[in-house]
């Protein structure tokens, strides 16, 4: 049995299946990151939170809106939105009335959202959904990120984020409060971020999963 993550593997097992037969195979987008991205220690002005997605509503981008808004004035972050999708006018609209320092940059491809990711303090995914985890990772950034189907445990840990429950606005703004408060620990929960995708979970990992379940079920 193979599975994405360590939650599905002990389910499994629970299930009955033998715990020498149920294989993990890191969920993974994308290879062994370049090395890491080099981010100042002290930051001027106010810190900087990125969401590189699909801009559709289970999203939840008007979470992330509120959230920030809600923040005491001293930690209200600069966000900046990457992609497009058919909620964007809705999202643009909530924006302007509760959080105008959002800025909505549209869909970006290829190498083009690099940049953003450098420029950024902090990656936030606050809905469903979870490409862009690996990528914010890669560019040494820690993430808050609303849990899911389990596989988001095997990238987003204490060390490296935050792990919110999905919808409750109260959560994700506590985490960005937290984040939000320490820019220095930031950086060092980027560097872990970096080694887990690095080291842990990339495509390379997750082939050689699949390589040792084909190698054990020739065996027997």
């Amino acid at each position: 049995m193979i599975c994405y993550s360590k939650s599905g593997a002990e389910q499994y097992c629970a299930l009955g299946f033998p715990a020498d037969r149920v294989v993990v195979a890191p969920n993974a987008v994308a290879p062994r990151p370049v090395p890491p991205m080099e981010r100042p220690v002290v930051v001027s002005g106010p810190p900087h939170v990125l969401f590189v997605g699909r801009l559709q509503a289970r999203k939840r981008i008007d979470l992330l809106l509120d959230a920030c808004a809600a923040l005491p004035t001293n930690l209200q972050p600069s966000l900046t939105i990457v992609g497009d999708g058919p909620d964007r006018a809705t999202m643009e609209a909530h924006a302007q009335a509760i959080y105008p320092k959002a800025a909505f940059v549209g869909a970006r491809s290829g190498e083009a959202p690099r940049p953003y990711f450098a420029a950024a303090d902090l990656f936030v995914l606050p809905g469903t959904g979870g490409l862009a985890i690996q990528q914010a990772m890669a560019h040494t950034l820690p993430v808050i990120v609303a849990d899911g189907d389990g596989t988001q445990s095997n990238l987003v840990r204490p060390e490296s984020g935050w792990l919110v429950t999905p919808g409750d606005q109260q959560a994700l703004q506590s985490a960005l409060a937290d984040a939000l408060s320490n820019v220095a620990r930031l950086r060092h929960m980027g560097a872990e971020a970096y080694r887990i995708v690095a080291e842990e979970v990339n495509l390379e990992k997750m082939v050689e999963a699949f390589l040792r379940v084909l190698h054990l079920v020739t065996q027997r």
